[in-house]
């Protein structure tokens, strides 16, 4: 990612814009929440977008930019496991919606990454 001063307000619009949708049209995500998890799908759905939301804060803010940005790096490992179901479950859905799913994977790697460069550019 280069380094570029939007690149922080970027990442903090990116998981603000998440978290709305999450509030606003959470069926997707409930059905991305693994089986495993406790709870319902919908509470973890609403948990995760009040968890980007405070990600978005923490990285707009420079003062707690570093630490958020990294916790953000971790947030989108964290959530992984709910684009492999999300795979898992799209091999019974159409081409467009399996290769959507599909290509959602390895997208994880960039953000992660991203996350990483913003904490690291972070003064402080």
């Amino acid at each position: 990612m280069p380094r570029t001063p939007s690149s922080p307000l970027l990442l903090a619009g990116l998981l603000a814009g998440a978290a709305v949708a999450h509030a606003v049209a959470p069926k997707p995500f409930d059905a991305t929440v693994p089986r495993s998890l406790p709870g319902s799908p919908r509470q973890w759905t609403y948990a995760s977008g009040v968890a980007e939301l405070a990600l978005a804060a923490g990285i707009a803010h420079p003062r707690t930019r570093r630490v958020a940005a990294l916790a953000t790096a971790a947030f989108f490992v964290g959530v992984f496991p709910a684009n492999v179901k999300m795979a898992n479950d799209a091999r019974r859905r159409s081409p467009a919606v399996r290769a959507v799913a599909l290509a959602r994977l390895p997208l994880q790697v960039p953000l992660v990454l991203w996350a990483r460069n913003v904490s690291r550019n972070a003064a402080g």
